[in-house]
């Protein structure tokens, strides 16, 4: 089930986190337990809800960092607008 979990939710860390258990024994238990070839098969027997669900979860994760990125530009930009302000006054 926690291998399961960790594909479902795209991160072993997460689900790792989430069942509390080590990231390590969870990277172990898919690489023994799981193959490529029965990822596709279990794939194919969800529902598109459930398939829709798995992209836009993959593609959040992906928007994530790169919001986090811009959110310190716009902080690292702006704290140097206000030291340049201060020095003309």
């Amino acid at each position: 089930m926690a291998v399961e979990l960790s594909y479902a939710k795209g991160s072993v860390q997460e689900a790792a986190y989430e069942l509390g258990i080590d990231s390590s024994r969870i990277t172990k238990w898919r690489q023994t337990h799981k193959s490529p070839v029965q990822l596709t098969t279990t794939a194919s027997r969800l529902t598109q809800e459930q398939q829709l669900i798995r992209r836009l979860q993959k593609k959040l994760k992906e928007a994530d960092p790169e919001r986090d990125i811009l959110k310190k530009a716009v902080s690292i930009f702006s704290k140097g607008a206000r030291k340049s302000e201060m020095v003309r006054v």
